[in-house]
């Protein structure tokens, strides 16, 4: 079987509604399927004005606004209706990839089995962690014990981590557990891409050592650990300036606790390379992603990254060589690895030059061919 012989039905919570790098990595998903002879439908909310335009024929499921406070851009799936059911019917697919653990994930789980259909499932946050950032931490273990339900469920599991692999295991999620990275667009993360023009418009002088935070401006995030290790910096009297890039609904918050950050608001695309290119240390103390984009895209910018040792950057970071891990909320030693490179301008290109090398390792063609590949070996097991 080739990758041209696939029908394919894809499940995702947000594919294009708002922009993310797991709905980013889908759609680049589609586009390799597509461009090697793939048929495919995606199975997802559809809103007015996305975030960006889908690549594929994309179906709408019902949904309602996310039930959460701060959360109203996101949509909740709430299963399959008659008309998405009959669209699937006709469609035929070979197999059925759900990227959420969802209502619709679920429905579209329960519709694979019936008709004796492979499913494979993606992994591309860590939704057990979610509960700790929103006062509701006693939710974990049920969590886990509902997704570990899940994703026995399902064939086979597809994380873009070794670290996240080994967490899926541990939590007795599957058995066979597959390796699907991410990559990275070097036509927009390149050192090249620095701007001292734009660097000053922001205020930042030449010789300022710029912190960059870039991700979606929401507590799990770990806004509170990134604004708690720069106000620890600040007392060690390590001179630096905060670059914050991207935008949500706790910016109001990050702004207060971060008095005098440069928040230079949401950027994509070739504006995006600009702004993190612009920046000289990238801190991530982020928990809860599986693979961690910002930390592989600073990188490729040429940045020293000092992130949580946790999964995704544990598996990108090399310790003392890229950057720094640094034990998930210890604010502390956050500072103290920050601290050298606010001084040290060889110390940065040496580890902002290793984590661009590092970071070439990472080609989408050859990323996303992985998922093809156990799409084929998954329905030719099944056939036989």
């Amino acid at each position: 079987m080739e990758i041209s012989d696939l029908r394919i039905a894809l499940f995702s919570g947000n594919y294009n509604y708002t922009r993310d790098g797991a709905n980013q990595a889908l759609n680049r998903l589609a586009e390799y399927l597509l461009r090697h002879g793939a048929r495919l439908r995606v199975y997802s909310p559809k809103v007015k004005e996305p975030d960006f335009p889908a690549i594929g024929d994309l179906v709408n499921v019902p949904n309602v606004r996310m039930p959460v406070k701060g959360r109203g851009e996101y949509r909740l799936p709430l299963g399959l209706n008659a008309k998405a059911k009959a669209d699937l019917e006709a469609f035929k697919p070979d197999i059925v990839h759900v990227s959420s653990p969802d209502p619709t994930g679920h429905a579209a789980l329960k519709w694979a089995r019936a008709r004796d259909l492979p499913v494979l499932a993606s992994v591309h946050t860590r939704f057990e962690t979610y509960p700790r950032y929103y006062n509701m931490a006693f939710l974990e273990q049920p969590l886990i014990a509902m997704l570990r339900r899940f994703y026995n469920r399902c064939d086979a599991l597809v994380a873009p981590s070794p670290s996240m692999i080994e967490e899926l295991g541990e939590q007795g999620m599957g058995d066979d557990i597959g390796l699907w990275t991410r990559g990275v667009d070097r036509d927009v993360f390149d050192p090249s891409r620095r701007d001292m023009e734009w660097r000053r418009s922001l205020g930042l002088a030449d010789d300022d050592v710029a912190i960059a935070f870039l991700g979606r401006l929401v507590m799990e995030k770990g806004l509170d650990v990134f604004a708690d290790a720069i106000i620890e910096l600040r007392k060690r009297q390590a001179p630096h300036k905060v670059l914050v890039i991207g935008d949500g609904p706790a910016r109001e918050w990050f702004e207060k606790a971060l008095p005098g950050g440069i928040f230079a608001g949401f950027q994509t695309g070739r504006d995006l390379g600009r702004a993190l290119a612009s920046a000289d240390v990238f801190l991530n103390p982020s928990t809860t992603e599986t693979f961690g984009n910002v930390t592989l895209e600073a990188m490729a910018s040429g940045l020293p990254v000092v992130a949580a040792r946790a999964t995704g950057s544990a598996s990108l970071v090399e310790d003392g060589v890229s950057g720094h891990l640094v034990e998930p909320s210890d604010t502390a030693a956050f500072a103290g690895v920050l601290a050298p490179y606010c001084t040290d301008d060889a110390l940065r290109r040496a580890h902002g030059s290793a984590g661009g090398t590092r970071a070439r390792d990472y080609s989408w063609d050859a990323i996303n061919s992985v998922v093809a590949d156990t799409y084929v070996r998954l329905v030719e097991e099944r056939r036989s």
